[in-house]
């Protein structure tokens, strides 16, 4: 069993910068597959980024490519999400989530998922 918790959510202002981290506990991630997701209100959880286990592939969502850079350490079992240029749209709850597959981008693909961490964009 894998416990996940994100960290790194906020308020800001358009055009600014955020930092998500995913702790986990339970188990190493270095065999998993570590991928973000995110849900705003009224709306569908969408794929975010994905990370493969060896951390040499990544892969984004369109809406998300040249600001969102996901990363892994697997030395301190954590996963980051790095965001840039933040936008309104992009105010969402951010989810962590690990998976057994190679470079998984759909929600079904991950087996064990954080809490989430509330990301507000002000405009």
């Amino acid at each position: 069993q894998v416990q996940l918790i994100e960290s790194g959510g906020g308020l800001v202002q358009a055009g600014g910068s955020l930092r998500l981290s995913c702790a986990a506990s339970g188990r190493t991630l270095s065999s998993y597959a570590m991928g973000w997701f995110r849900q705003a209100p009224g709306k569908e959880r969408e794929f975010v980024a994905t990370i493969t286990s060896n951390g040499i592939i990544t892969q984004y969502a369109d809406s998300v490519k040249g600001r969102f850079t996901i990363s892994r350490d697997d030395a301190k079992n954590t996963v980051y999400l790095q965001i840039i240029t933040l936008l309104p749209e992009d105010t969402a709850v951010y989810y962590c989530a690990a998976a057994n597959g190679w470079r998984p981008t759909r929600a079904y693909e991950y087996a064990y998922w954080g809490q989430g961490t509330q990301v507000t964009v002000s405009s």
